[in-house]
């Protein structure tokens, strides 16, 4: 039987699985995912399915704790703040990838690709940073 703790350390894994795919498409450039149709769907779908694992992971960790829970899903970094678990900077950076999920999940036509390009590149730094956090705290 699975345990709470397992769920957290499976969500941890799959950040990292997704991590190393998006690794795949570092070396690219904003105008190349822009201009080609299939790798501009492919970088969308992994950075979304990333930035949604997050949110699982930061959620199942507040199961396990018996934290408040979250009305929403940036709530759960708010939480995660209030605890002790993140800091500010890295609560914010994480509400705004949030928002950035909820823009790849309804409202695709208005993709800035400027951010999607930060979040490609450099937003993986600070999922990078927030999935070790909980994974210092798991274990």
């Amino acid at each position: 039987m699975m345990t709470k703790y397992d769920v957290v350390e499976n969500k941890i894994s799959t950040v990292f699985k997704y991590l190393s795919i998006l690794e795949r498409y570092q070396d690219k450039s904003k105008e190349e995912i822009e201009s080609d149709i299939d790798l501009r769907g492919t970088v969308e779908r992994y950075l979304y399915l990333t930035v949604q694992a997050t949110i699982d992971l930061a959620e199942a960790y507040i199961s396990t704790q018996n934290f408040r829970k979250p009305s929403t899903m940036s709530e759960a970094f708010h939480i995660l703040n209030e605890q002790n678990i993140i800091g500010s900077k890295l609560t914010n950076t994480m509400v705004k990838m949030t928002g950035f999920r909820n823009i790849i999940a309804h409202d695709y036509e208005d993709i800035n690709y400027d951010i999607l390009y930060s979040v490609l590149t450099e937003g993986k730094k600070d999922i990078e940073r927030f999935t070790n956090s909980i994974k210092t705290h798991v274990a």
